[in-house]
């Protein structure tokens, strides 16, 4: 979400002086109205490798979102491009009979994906349902990635005990409603184009314009976006822990 153009708070950008310090890249790439996927940004982190390469420099990735990790080594498999109305049909489907229903339809179709994706995962359920409709193939057999890794790297995950992981995040969560997420996703959402789909979906923001639209109160917006990002973390360790070659350190 650091790609987005405005939404500073939210993903806890690198202050101006730390990236002036050491530079930093895709950061500010796009601005908020913009959809972004795993694969633009991989295209994105190659030509960044480049660049670092080109001066003699060395590069560290840096960040908790194993599915890009997982892209950066292995590569991306050749999926089918995305199928707006059939997206769009089964999101308002999720609305309306709920996302345990379409979890459940996947189950049926797709039995290895469904075991792989959270429940409450819908942006991962309504893809594979949808690779699986215009297809006829499951995602999880029919997909191999290519394999094509930018580098050759140690893999280090920095082990949080889980109550100071956990007391961290709430914490993190109040800073961020103190410090103006809900004044910046005021702004974005004003800006030309608001704020697109993928941005939308970020932990925060999601609970920020429930709360601007008066869905709920400050407090819930607060306790949801403490909620979820809990969940992300524990959705992330389970990912991190996939990685056979990953080096666990104590933190």
């Amino acid at each position: 979400m650091a790609v987005y153009q405005g939404l500073d708070v939210g993903t806890a950008k690198p202050t101006a002086a730390q990236q002036a310090a050491v530079p930093h890249h895709l950061i500010d790439v796009v601005p908020p109205a913009e959809p972004f996927s795993v694969a633009r940004w991989l295209a994105a982190a190659a030509r960044a490798v480049d660049d670092c390469r080109a001066r003699g420099r060395r590069i560290l990735f840096v960040g908790g979102t194993p599915l890009y990790l997982r892209a950066l080594r292995d590569g991306l498999a050749p999926l089918p491009p995305a199928d707006d109305e059939l997206r769009s049909r089964l999101t308002a489907e999720a609305a309306t009979s709920g996302l345990a229903a379409l979890h459940t339809r996947l189950a049926a179709v797709d039995p290895r994906a469904a075991a792989r994706i959270h429940p409450h995962d819908a942006k991962r359920i309504i893809r594979a349902l949808e690779v699986a409709e215009t297809t006829s193939r499951p995602l999880s057999a029919a997909f191999a990635p290519a394999p094509h890794p930018i580098f050759d790297s140690h893999f280090l995950v920095l082990d949080i005990p889980r109550a100071l992981l956990r007391d961290r995040i709430d914490r993190r969560v109040e800073q961020m409603f103190a410090t103006g997420l809900v004044e910046e996703t005021a702004a974005a959402l004003a800006a030309p184009g608001g704020i697109g789909p993928t941005a939308r979906q970020a932990a925060g923001y999601t609970e920020a314009l429930d709360l601007l639209e008066g869905r709920i109160d400050r407090a819930e917006a607060i306790r949801r976006t403490q909620q979820r990002t809990r969940q992300l973390a524990k959705r992330q360790l389970t990912w991190l822990r996939s990685f056979r070659h990953a080096i666990w350190l104590a933190a």
